[in-house]
């Protein structure tokens, strides 16, 4: 989950830079260098809370595949099953919003989200956009099993993710207004192989599960 001191607003989305690479791609089991899961009916004791996580974490992966979200969302759409990947190139960085330190400028991409209510994020009552933390530290448990250069500056150690290792708990933050904070409370994995790789999400109505597929152009 996200936690932020004070209310936040937030800015436009920023706009997927063409190195990220999208597609349909049926890859070989053995090629997979890390896989992990996480259920969504246990994000949070309170049942009612937990559907609040359970759409963000879901709106927050929507817009990883499609920036134009309406608001509200469709949620029927959002709370789909689906199967998404990307290809993220040798020397490229992914980061899980557009508020990053100076090393990565220039080459990153991002989920397209900034986890407010104009771009649809529910609130459980603190903050619009719980539940978003749960994501990314799946997907940096994740990145660094599959041995890729990963940096998460802000661990989450202040409140315990399920099913997550406590040690790739990750804070994200997204104020306009304090974006030294935001660069600190982000998630930076960097493609340090040399063939493209392949981030893969699969959602099948009950839980998450995230992989990372090397591709040998060679095959």
């Amino acid at each position: 989950m996200v936690y932020l001191r004070r209310p936040v607003t937030f800015v436009p989305l920023f706009i997927m830079l063409p190195f990220l690479t999208f597609g349909d791609l049926d890859l070989p089991k053995d090629h997979i260098l890390a896989q992990h899961e996480m259920r969504l009916d246990n994000r949070h004791e309170d049942p009612w809370v937990n559907e609040v996580f359970k759409d963000n974490i879901l709106l927050n992966l929507a817009y990883l595949r499609d920036p134009n979200i309406p608001n509200p969302p469709n949620w029927d759409q959002v709370r789909k099953s689906f199967q998404y990947q990307f290809i993220l190139d040798p020397n490229r960085t992914f980061t899980f919003h557009d508020d990053i330190l100076e090393k990565y400028q220039g080459k990153v991409v991002h989920t397209n989200a900034h986890f407010n209510f104009k771009e649809g994020f529910r609130s459980s009552g603190y903050l619009f956009g719980d539940g978003v933390c749960h994501l990314a530290s799946l997907i940096y448990w994740v990145a660094k099993d599959a041995d890729l250069e990963a940096e998460a500056p802000t661990n989450h150690d202040f409140r315990n993710i399920p099913d997550i290792p406590k040690e790739f708990g990750v804070s994200i933050y997204a104020n306009p207004f304090n974006k030294g904070a935001n660069t600190r409370q982000n998630l930076y994995i960097t493609n340090n192989k040399s063939e493209p790789i392949i981030f893969k999400f699969e959602y099948d109505g009950d839980k998450i599960k995230v992989s990372v597929v090397e591709l040998n152009k060679n095959l």
